[in-house]
C-alpha cells in the first residue's frame, strides 16, 4: 500500500513539473497585442538577420551557450540568437559585431544566471566594463568574492 501511495505522489509530481514547463511554452506562444507571440517575434528576428550571421558568430554563440545544460541548450541558443538579431536589426547593422553579440547575450540571459555569464565572458577574455549597465551584479547568486570586489570598488570611487 505504501508503494502505491509513494508511486502516486511521484507520478503527480512529475506531471506537475511537466505541466509547468508546457504551460510556460504555451504562454510564450500566446499572441500579444500586436498579434504575434514572443516566439513568433524571435523567429522573425532570426530569419531577418540570417544574412548577418557568419560562421565566426555562430561559433561564438555555440561557445557562449556551452554552460547551459544540453537539454536546454537549443532553446537558450534560439533565445540568445533572437535577441542578438533583434538588436542588430534595430540598429540597422550591416554585420554582427562582437559588441552586438555580447549585448544580446547579456540581455537574453536571465539575471539569476549572470554569474555564469560573467565567468564565461572572463574565460573568453572579453572586457565587461562597457556592459556593466546591463549586468546584474546585485543578485543573490553572486559569489562572496565578487560581492567583496564590488564593495571594495565602490569604496575607492
Amino acid at each position: 500500500m505504501n508503494l502505491i501511495v509513494m508511486w502516486t505522489f511521484i507520478l503527480l509530481g512529475l506531471m506537475f513539473i511537466g505541466g509547468f514547463f508546457m504551460f510556460r511554452k504555451f504562454l510564450k506562444r500566446m499572441p500579444k497585442e500586436d498579434g504575434k507571440s514572443i516566439l513568433d517575434w524571435q523567429d522573425y528576428y532570426i530569419n531577418q538577420a540570417l544574412p548577418l550571421w557568419q560562421d565566426e558568430q555562430r561559433q561564438l554563440l555555440n561557445e557562449l551557450v556551452e554552460p547551459v545544460p544540453e537539454l536546454f541548450r537549443d532553446v537558450a541558443k534560439e533565445k540568445i540568437a533572437g535577441k542578438i538579431s533583434e538588436i542588430a536589426l534595430r540598429e540597422n547593422a550591416s554585420s554582427l559585431t562582437l559588441d552586438t553579440i555580447i549585448r544580446g547575450y547579456i540581455t537574453a540571459t536571465p539575471k539569476k544566471d549572470h554569474r555564469f555569464l560573467i565567468k564565461k565572458l572572463k574565460q573568453k577574455q572579453i572586457d565587461l566594463t562597457p556592459y556593466e549597465h546591463l549586468l546584474d551584479r546585485q543578485s543573490k547568486s553572486r559569489s562572496k568574492k565578487e560581492f567583496q570586489e564590488a564593495v571594495e570598488k565602490k569604496k575607492t570611487i
